[in-house]
């Protein structure tokens, strides 16, 4: 049985560049469309993305990826919760209603903003390799890496989840609602059931057949032998439990009580890819708290997650080396911006690509990243007429020398985010996310297992010099994830991030750049067209305005496709009043009052 599984998913996935294509040509997933308009307020707030403007309220406000978790994040704030508490109720939410994205088998990055103290903090939600790890484990026995679209479903690809724990810390230093409260509507919405919109249709229809081994999986996604329908009503009576105890006992329950073990025994037992996970590795298992990475960009202060997220550090490069153009001048519609753009972008990603992991695990150039004179120089290289010809990593200066290779990790286009600003001030931004759409595929006690250690670089070494984000055992693999809040005069203006694989780091940046440069509200900057070169072909959003650029791009010397590019771009500005904007291409809303 285990042999005809095995190639069963072996022939699902057999080719890694066309599930790469299928991947990344996610059709649109229909913000608008499909989702579920439960209040006035809801409605209101679909009516103002619909027609391209923000939602304004003076007291508090949250933006996240589907009405529903929106509507519990808001009840918190509304009975005078902090965005932590609120943060936790969107979560639980999106778990249960957007399960391909985000759960409590996957792990997260927060950057808050303490009104209080006037300080930021960032916590490391990100999961962790098993102890039983080693830099070969997704390697045939002759050293050549496995296909990864193979390694994707399965145990194998399971790391220790840091959701739960996340959730918990920061309600311990920043909540005030009690925290069995903020379970209420994840619970009531499992048992009674919500509507399947046609986002999570469409998601479940496209991977239901990689869903085979898994009967979990195909029990609850595919009732009946077919897809889960728009308008059908869902419950999760296992989730219900799960948040039960979750609610009564706190974390332990994942990390050292009974779901724990479930969570072991199905990635040890797993009938494609069994995996490595185990007690130990739950039971170790610590958020983090670290430095925020901080980037200067046009006055502003653009600042997130540092490593092992490469979202901060790539972002703030690829904004450092336009900082001596006049992007403003030139207009969002011009060739020579995109060509600037596009090509700081790549210098940015080929620092990533060899400097960027686990700062536990390897000494990252954080400083000489950012250092002005290394983006300076950097920055001479866009001043030409035509696309860069060929990039490659620079040499930033290193607190220790060291020689790294080149690593080839690859991270799909899933993941939610959410942002949130509260009546005390305090504002946090949270991308959150079980890697590839429904994960390991591997269900446990009503959700998801992430399948997060597919980010790591499948090749531990290129020609004898190790690969920085190559696997090692309690390690955390190399994330895009980037959760941003933008300071002025040490206060915030601006809070954003979006879902989108390697994908997120350009969706950011840009959004930046349109509201700063632009001059673009923050809902226009999340639905404005998108354009994104990261390696060097330059991806254009098929049947928006970006494909007036084709020809000129072109003859700068491009290779230009046109494809869907589905962001989850979620932002909020703060200033007299809060603007939030929600990206039109999901069904995520903004509302606050």
């Amino acid at each position: 049985m285990r042999k005809f599984v095995f190639i069963a998913v072996a022939l699902l996935w057999a080719s890694g560049a066309a599930a790469q294509e299928a991947a990344d040509a996610v059709a649109p997933e229909l913000g608008g469309a499909g989702a579920v308009a439960t209040s006035p307020a809801v409605a209101d707030a679909l009516r103002h993305k619909q027609a391209g403007q923000p939602v304004v309220a003076d007291d508090w406000m949250v933006v996240a990826a589907h009405p529903l978790a929106v509507e519990a994040g808001a009840k918190v704030l509304r009975s005078g919760g902090t965005a932590a508490d609120a943060m936790i109720a969107v979560q639980l939410v999106l778990g249960l209603v957007e399960p391909q994205s985000s759960g409590l088998g996957g792990g997260a990055f927060l950057v808050w903003w303490d009104a209080q103290s006037s300080s930021l903090t960032t916590l490391d939600g990100r999961e962790t390799a098993p102890l039983a790890a080693t830099p070969r484990m997704f390697q045939s026995a002759d050293g050549e890496p496995m296909d990864f679209f193979k390694a994707v479903p399965g145990g194998l690809s399971v790391g220790t989840p840091g959701t739960p724990a996340l959730l918990h810390e920061a309600h311990q230093r920043w909540g005030k609602s009690a925290w069995p409260t903020l379970f209420d509507d994840a619970i009531r919405l499992a048992e009674d059931g919500f509507t399947v919109t046609e986002r999570l249709h469409k998601s479940v229809a496209r991977e239901a057949l990689t869903f085979a081994p898994f009967p979990e999986t195909v029990a609850y996604f595919l009732p009946d032998g077919a897809p889960v329908a728009v308008g059908q009503t869902l419950r999760n009576p296992a989730y219900a439990e799960t948040l039960r105890d979750y609610s009564a006992h706190g974390p332990g329950v994942f990390y050292t009580g009974e779901i724990g073990k479930q969570i072991v025994r199905a990635v040890q037992n797993a009938p494609y890819n069994p995996g490595l996970l185990s007690d130990l590795d739950l039971a170790i298992y610590q958020v983090r708290e670290r430095a925020a990475v901080c980037a200067p960009y046009r006055g502003h202060d653009i600042c997130g997650m540092g490593p092992p997220s490469s979202g901060a550090l790539t972002v703030g490069q690829t904004l450092g080396l336009l900082s001596g153009f006049d992007l403003a001048a030139m207009g969002l519609d011009s060739a020579v911006a995109r060509r600037l753009i596009g090509d700081a972008s790549r210098l940015a990603f080929a620092d990533r690509g060899r400097y960027m992991a686990d700062s536990d695990y390897v000494p990252v150039p954080v400083e000489g990243l950012l250092a002005p004179g290394y983006l300076a120089d950097r920055a001479e290289l866009l001043k030409g007429d035509d696309a860069l010809p060929e990039v490659t990593a620079g040499m930033p200066e290193f607190d220790h020398a060291l020689n790294w290779a080149d690593g080839d990790a690859i991270e799909l286009p899933s993941t939610s985010h959410i942002v949130i600003v509260d009546s005390y001030g305090n504002a946090l931004s949270m991308t959150t996310t079980i890697e590839s759409a429904f994960g390991s595929r591997l269900m446990v006690a009503g959700f998801l297992l992430n399948n997060e250690l597919t980010d790591f670089s499948f090749r531990s070494h290129r020609d004898g010099v190790p690969v920085a984000n190559r696997v090692e055992p309690g390690k955390r693999p190399r994330s895009s994830m980037a959760p941003t809040i933008v300071l002025k005069d040490e206060a915030p203006v601006l809070l954003i991030g979006s879902p989108g694989g390697s994908r997120i780091i350009p969706y950011v940046a840009n959004a930046i750049i349109a509201h700063l440069d632009w001059g673009l509200d923050v809902q226009k900057a999340t639905a404005l067209a998108h354009m994104v070169n990261r390696f060097g072909t330059y991806d254009l959003e098929a049947g928006t305005s970006a494909e007036a650029l084709v020809d000129p791009l072109r003859a700068m010397g491009y290779e230009v496709k046109l494809r869907d590019l589905t962001s989850g771009l979620h932002a909020i500005s703060v200033g007299e009043v809060l603007r939030g904007g929600a990206d039109p291409r999901r069904e995520g809303v903004a509302l606050g009052e």
